[in-house]
């Protein structure tokens, strides 16, 4: 399952089947996360045929129609459904007719497993199925729909004691189920599902990239495909402790989302050197084997991974809302290597990864590129290509209460040398979730992320040595997207240690099985301006409603506002040559999800 979230069902378990004061930075510096930009001289009407804008358009609202249809279908479901239980049955009565119930071809039971989960909270129950979990293990907290977990989160790991093979529930696998392909799939454990996930804001920016820093809607007043999605999947059984099991997980990824995932050196090209508004990316791509006699259980997972923090994540089924939190967008998502996660009791986890650092690939370790300009940050005639893929360390502790009211998860998270990296975050910090009662709960997570030896972009001579080239993040080698150099207490130093700190909370309630509303705040204070570009603390509120349809078919609406305290953050493009000029963004946004 996903991670930091785990999809529908995972981040857990399966449910059903996871510049100075007012100055800005000069326009030489791009950040990493959230300020994808375009080319230094050209122009916004450039930009925008770059992006593409009348063609996407064209896509999205010929997806958003797909998606009404699907809507107007539902509201005539049940005369469908009554007329096909005439003849066949009704697979929530009687599970032994769900085959029939589908049809035979392809096509028919892809659209009969919508039409048969259209306004239920989940599918059929098979009641031959084994147990979904250990009867001794902590209660699940939640239920998807309408929450986008059942276990509180936490990645690295398949789910402890929660998770069977083959339990995604996907109108894809139904449709294959009777085909000799899905058989093979079936008989193997492989799972092949996804989504397709949509969305357009409004917003009083009007620059293009102007929402920046705030996430995921760089471009204000615009519709954009976000991510389409599929993963090639096979779960080790966490619930038994009998055998050693294995899985997998392949998830490769296409929309305007890929910015915010992509690892330096794998197909970075894309955003660093073109500035691509839609790209692809394969966030996560890790094989793992579960030890069941260690314990209560020992997951070792190698390959490419979603960070083990994090209320949210990146893949759109693992978040309450639409867009997410500045604390979020800003911190790390994804490393490659080894981690490890054992659970010691049915109540504590504990964790230690080696990886190579944050968004960087092994390939970059101890890799060397020439440096034109030697400075005192780097004095030699190479340097390295990206310092921060190094030998990392990550460790982590989790506790969840017997009655799964409670849980706590503190971690140290890709922790090396710490040196101004491509996005070579030190993060120490902890999430904790609370369930007030079966409609209340909260989330709430709290960092101090920081880098060592950042350059001082308000200091002549280090401005001087990033322009000739003397960096590793310096435009000859990083045109697009580059990370920002920090704004030092002290403008004669070169450089310093850039820190941002967090606090974020979501408050949880869902009124009906098939209805979720989140409010969010957090603060963000970007203490040397390395993160966002300006130098400020941020306070953010959005309320927003995530309602399914069924268990395949979700919308999002939202709206929040932000506020920068200290200096102008917003409606501007440093690529441009845009100043940011305004202190706040009010942004109203809604995406829809089909599942498959």
């Amino acid at each position: 399952m996903p991670e930091k979230a785990q999809i529908r069902e995972k981040r857990g378990s399966n449910a059903s089947f996871g510049c100075t004061g007012a100055q800005t930075v000069p326009v030489f510096v791009c950040p990493k996360k959230n300020d994808s930009q375009s080319s230094h001289g050209e122009s916004v009407g450039t930009y925008r045929k770059l992006r593409g804008v009348d063609t996407m358009r064209n896509a999205i609202l010929a997806g958003v129609s797909l998606a009404a249809i699907s809507v107007i279908d539902g509201v005539y479901a049940d005369d469908v459904l009554s007329q096909v239980g005439a003849s066949r049955c009704d697979p929530y009565k009687n599970y032994s007719c769900l085959d029939s119930y589908l049809g035979d071809d392809f096509f028919t039971r892809f659209v009969n497993y919508y039409r048969l989960e259209w306004g239920h909270d989940g599918p059929p129950a098979d009641p031959k199925a084994p147990p979904s979990r250990r009867d001794y293990w902590p209660a699940t907290p939640q239920t998807t729909p309408p929450m986008p977990f059942t276990e509180w989160p936490y990645g690295g790991t398949t789910s402890f004691g929660v998770t069977r093979p083959s339990s995604i529930d996907s109108p894809l696998m139904a449709a294959l189920g009777n085909t000799t392909p899905g058989q093979a799939l079936n008989d193997n454990h492989i799972q092949i599902y996804g989504w397709i996930n949509a969305g357009g804001n409004l917003s009083n920016n009007s620059v293009p990239g102007g929402n920046a820093p705030a996430a995921d809607l760089y471009n204000p007043n615009t519709v954009q495909l976000d991510q389409a999605v599929i993963y090639f999947e096979r779960l080790p059984d966490t619930v038994q402790k009998d055998h050693i099991d294995w899985g997998f997980r392949i998830a490769p990824i296409y929309g305007e989302n890929y910015r915010y995932t992509t690892a330096y050196g794998l197909w970075s090209y894309q955003l660093l050197d073109h500035n691509s508004n839609y790209g692809y990316d394969m966030p996560m791509a890790y094989g793992e084997v579960f030890i069941p006699q260690v314990m209560e259980g020992l997951l070792v997972r190698v390959g490419r991974f979603i960070t083990i923090p994090d209320i949210e994540a990146q893949l759109a089924v693992n978040n309450y809302m639409y867009t997410r939190s500045m604390t979020y967008s800003l911190d790390n998502y994804s490393t490659t290597g080894i981690q490890t996660s054992l659970a010691l009791t049915k109540n504590w986890i504990f964790q230690l990864g080696f990886t190579v650092g944050t968004e960087a690939m092994p390939w970059h370790w101890n890799a060397q590129i020439a440096n034109p300009f030697p400075n005192p940050l780097y004095p030699n005639n190479t340097m390295p290509k990206d310092p921060g893929a190094v030998p990392s360390g990550t460790i982590g502790v989790r506790w969840t209460s017997d009655s799964d009211n409670d849980s706590i998860y503190v971690v140290a998270d890709v922790i090396n040398d710490g040196n101004w990296g491509y996005n070579n975050l030190q993060w120490l910090g902890l999430v904790y979730y609370h369930k007030f009662n079966d409609r209340w709960h909260i989330s709430f997570e709290t960092y101090d992320v920081h880098q060592y030896n950042v350059l001082n972009i308000l200091n002549p001579a280090a401005l001087n040595a990033f322009n000739k080239g003397g960096t590793p993040f310096s435009p000859q080698y990083m045109p697009f997207n580059a990370p920002f150099g920090a704004q030092c207490a002290n403008a004669s130093v070169f450089s310093c240690t850039a820190e941002s700190r967090a606090a974020l909370w979501y408050l949880n309630y869902n009124p009906t099985k098939l209805d979720n509303i989140s409010w969010r705040f957090e603060w963000f204070d970007d203490v040397e301006g390395q993160r966002t570009g300006t130098k400020t603390n941020y306070i953010e509120t959005g309320i927003g409603w995530q309602h399914w349809f069924s268990p395949q078919i979700e919308i999002r609406p939202e709206i929040s506002f932000y506020r920068s305290l200290n200096a102008p953050a917003f409606n501007g493009n440093f690529n441009l040559g845009i100043p940011r000029d305004k202190n706040t963004a009010l942004i109203g946004s809604a995406d829809v999800i089909i599942h498959f």
